[in-house]
């Protein structure tokens, strides 16, 4: 009976864990479509002939590895090759970060973001140092047209 109980709540678990992270990819899809008309370059320098406000704008995204993912690394790092668990919770990571900074950006009314930057930090540990959450920062220079 116990054992039943353990494999019901695992399953829910896992299910859970796949249709949240499944919904959250819905959501930067659907906002990146919106934010796309802000272009987020990785130019040191801003477009020549133009002048314009700039400001610091940023947007950062912690997320925690659940259970189920880092039980799939452990597996993947015992027979080797591609942590594909992994890889989705920083690509969820740095979608969500830049798209918090384009939404900053977005409301000081900036036209693009430029000399974009990421940072990445295991922010928590779990046991026996195994990444428990990581957060992604992501920064650029907002341009903002001058008003008259």
């Amino acid at each position: 009976m116990e054992l039943i109980i353990f494999l019901t709540l695992l399953i829910l678990g896992y299910s859970f864990g796949q249709w949240a992270e499944k919904k959250h990819y819905r959501s930067i899809i659907s906002r990146e479509k919106t934010l796309n008309r802000i272009p987020a370059v990785a130019s040191r320098y801003p477009p020549a002939g133009q002048q314009h406000q700039q400001a610091l704008v940023m947007g950062s995204t912690v997320i925690s590895v659940d259970y189920f993912k880092r039980f799939i690394a452990t597996l993947r790092n015992l027979f080797g090759g591609r942590v594909t668990s992994y890889e989705s919770l920083i690509d969820r990571a740095r979608r969500e970060s830049l798209l918090r900074m384009k939404e900053q950006a977005d409301s000081m009314n900036a036209e693009m973001v430029f000399n974009i930057k990421y940072e990445t930090a295991s922010i928590s540990k779990g046991r026996r140092n195994t990444i428990g959450s990581i957060e992604v920062l992501a920064y650029g220079t907002a341009l903002i047209p001058m008003t008259p």
